[in-house]
């Protein structure tokens, strides 16, 4: 299950990997800035994402296994433990929520040049 979900953070546009924090710790990033860090222990991944503060306390009321981002500033994070059975389309929704909340607070110009990419590759 780790590897669908680093797959479809990939999958974002321009997103690429990184470790910052060490080899246990992969973040993936968009124009330098972090959507999501992934960790895995004891075949239970843990996903924290950025999120709206309003949805990310909705969530947190919703789902026991969302829980107030772990070293992050709780207000804006939520660290996600995914097990079998947490449904792969909520995290997939959540992670495009995160690195939609970070794309849109990129600069103009940085958003531009990944759009202008992304068009041209397109083509």
């Amino acid at each position: 299950m780790f590897e669908k979900i680093v797959a479809y953070g990939l999958s974002q546009k321009e997103a690429v990997k990184d470790y910052p924090f060490g080899a246990d710790l992969l973040v993936l990033k968009v124009g330098g800035k972090m959507f999501a860090l992934l960790t895995k222990k004891d075949g239970i991944s843990h996903v924290s994402l950025k999120c709206d503060p309003v949805i990310a306390e909705n969530l947190r009321e919703q789902n026991k296994a969302i829980k107030p981002g772990y070293h992050l500033n709780k207000k804006h994070w939520n660290t996600v433990e995914v097990d079998d059975s947490f449904p792969l389309e909520d995290l997939y929704s959540m992670i495009d929520h995160s690195y939609e909340l970070v794309f849109k607070n990129l600069t103009k110009a940085q958003r531009e040049a990944i759009t202008m990419r992304i068009r041209s590759t397109d083509l």
